[in-house]
């Protein structure tokens, strides 16, 4: 069966933040993602400009099973997709508008979580059925940008904005109508040990309480 866009909901909702691990090698990976799973993040992406990013995403996938959604970043051609789900990882991103690549992930039943930068993007995406989209580079664009694209997406659009994310910036992006955050080195950059990844993920993690707990009151 086909995965689609309410089991990409499920995930969002366990844990809005999706940790990019970029330039993580093999050897630490399973360290790091014990620490992110400890911490609560759920979803982690290894972007394939990293050192042997199959092989980690293999191991993170192997160890950590059905509890993490696991996959890769930094797509560029669609015939990469069948090498990230043989590698064991279920989660397609890319940096850019490629309906070709969202096209394959959904063929092999994987979730796509395309890139996009202006409205037109937007809607050729989930027109070709990504189940997310990514909105980056979200320091250039800015809340305000995401709150005048969410009056007129199709309602239930789940946009995450990616680049320059942190734990101060968690606040305006979640007003804007951001579903989930995409951290890069706010959450692990090379040479973070594990006790570092678990303590900068909380950060972001207890920003998005605090998030939660303002608009419920």
């Amino acid at each position: 069966m086909a995965i689609g866009i309410e089991d990409m909901k499920v995930w969002i909702a366990r844990c809005p933040i999706i940790a990019i691990l970029r330039g993580i090698k093999p050897a630490e990976v399973e360290a790091i993602g014990n620490a992110l799973e400890e911490a609560g993040i759920r979803i982690v992406e290894v972007p394939l400009n990293s050192p042997n990013p199959l092989e980690s995403i293999g191991i993170l996938s192997h160890v950590f099973g059905e509890r993490m959604l696991v996959g890769a970043g930094t797509l560029t051609d669609p015939t990469q997709v069948a090498q990230i789900k043989n590698a064991g990882g279920r989660l397609i991103v890319t940096p850019h508008a490629d309906v070709s690549i969202v096209r394959a992930a959904k063929d092999l039943s994987l979730f796509a979580v395309p890139g996009f930068f202006n409205p037109t993007e937007a809607f050729a995406l989930l027109k070709a059925g990504a189940d997310a989209i990514k909105l980056f580079p979200a320091e250039v664009l800015k809340p305000p940008m995401l709150k005048a694209l969410k009056a007129v997406l199709p309602i239930g659009t789940m946009v995450v904005p990616v680049g320059g994310i942190d734990e101060k910036s968690i606040a305006p992006w979640r007003a804007a109508g951001a579903s989930g955050f995409g951290a890069a080195s706010s959450i692990y950059k090379p040479g973070d040990d594990a006790k570092t990844v678990f303590r900068k993920a909380r950060l972001l993690l207890d920003a998005m309480e605090a998030c939660n707990e303002t608009a419920a009151t």
